[in-house]
């Protein structure tokens, strides 16, 4: 089996975000989709490991803010090669704080959307949160960040707690 067939499948690149107790985190997420159409339902799969899964477990909120070609390797990193646990990552980026208490990056990123958990479901690694579409705003029309993009003209390499990591 040639598990890189899974790379033919189409993906972008998001910061996803909750909060907790007052503080921020947010990571790259390339699994995040759209489910239906109305009510608008979308979903993000997220590492048990990470920070943020512990964060949106906790709010039952998740925004998810859209990375244009702008991002470059450093801004992404920030994101999705620190932890959260050992750095603010909203420290040195703009971001807006919505009407929940969650962030939303908005530099480097064309759009955000804020959605409010309805369920989750679990798999060994991840949980694929399913969130109801409960705010959103275009930033600018600059190109979404495909994870194509990422790897091949950026020249990024994928984390092992990300969804599409092979070995």
């Amino acid at each position: 089996m040639d598990k890189n067939v899974l790379k033919k499948i189409s993906y972008g690149l998001y910061i996803v975000s909750s909060l907790k107790n007052g503080k921020f985190n947010g990571q790259i997420a390339n699994s995040v989709f759209q489910v239906t159409a109305e009510p608008v339902l979308l979903i993000a799969s997220i590492n048990k490991s990470n920070l943020t899964h512990e964060y949106i477990s906790s709010s039952k909120i998740f925004t998810i803010s859209i990375l244009s070609q702008k991002a470059d390797f450093k801004f992404i990193g920030n994101f999705g090669f620190k932890s959260g646990r050992d750095v603010d990552k909203f420290s040195e980026v703009n971001f807006k704080i919505l009407n929940s208490g969650a962030p939303v990056v908005i530099e480097k990123c064309s759009a955000w959307l804020e959605c409010e958990v309805i369920n989750s479901f679990d798999t060994p690694t991840h949980t694929l949160f399913l969130g109801k579409l409960v705010d959103s705003e275009i930033i600018d029309d600059s190109e979404p960040l495909t994870y194509d993009y990422y790897q091949k003209v950026i020249k990024g390499k994928t984390p092992p707690s990300a969804t599409t990591y092979i070995k």
